[in-house]
């Protein structure tokens, strides 16, 4: 028997009316879980991507999709773990760094991290992080000793390396350098 693992599926269905709701009762109705969804237009006006996650061993994720796949509309399913891929959330927070102790830790972190300030209020500061979800977990317990008031975060978007990033290793030399 397999291990429970986290799937991130990349789901390309038609951008029909209904369609995200066939996708989550299918899950629904078979007893599926969907930890986190995000769905989106393609390039391709007429096709929209549904990126979710969920959990379950091999067999359980072959048979989600195979049942995804059987849906009328669906053109591809790809279980980004089975591919080198590009996963970032984006996580939005309010925090209260008071003092000059609290705003230098935050700055501290905020470097550490790569976030960014959004808003300075009189006794708190909004911050974002679009990371991968290890990062986002180390950034909100690197944000607790600060007093976090409120927290958003996405769900998970995911992208296939192309062939030639997943062979060879990225030079970032130049200014436009890469980050996986």
């Amino acid at each position: 028997m397999g291990n429970t693992n986290r799937h991130v599926l990349s789901i390309l269905v038609e951008d029909r009316f209904g369609e995200l709701a066939r996708i989550v009762g299918l899950f629904a109705g078979r007893g599926f879980n969907i930890d986190a969804l995000a769905a989106s237009r393609t390039m391709e006006p007429e096709m929209s991507r549904v990126l979710l996650v969920t959990r379950g061993d091999d067999t359980v994720i072959e048979q989600i999709i195979k049942q995804v796949n059987k849906l009328l509309r669906v053109r591809k399913v790809n279980d980004m773990a089975a591919t080198p891929h590009f996963e970032r959330e984006l996580c939005v927070v309010n925090v209260r760094a008071a003092g000059p102790k609290g705003e230098e830790e935050l700055e501290r972190v905020l470097r550490l991290t790569g976030a960014h300030v959004l808003s300075h209020y009189s006794n708190g500061f909004t911050v974002e992080l679009a990371a991968s979800p290890d990062q986002i977990d180390s950034f909100l317990e690197r944000l607790r000793p600060l007093g976090i008031r409120d927290m958003v975060r996405s769900a998970p978007i995911a992208i296939a390396k192309p062939a030639a990033e997943s062979e060879a290793p990225a030079d970032s030399s130049g200014a436009l350098g890469a980050t996986g």
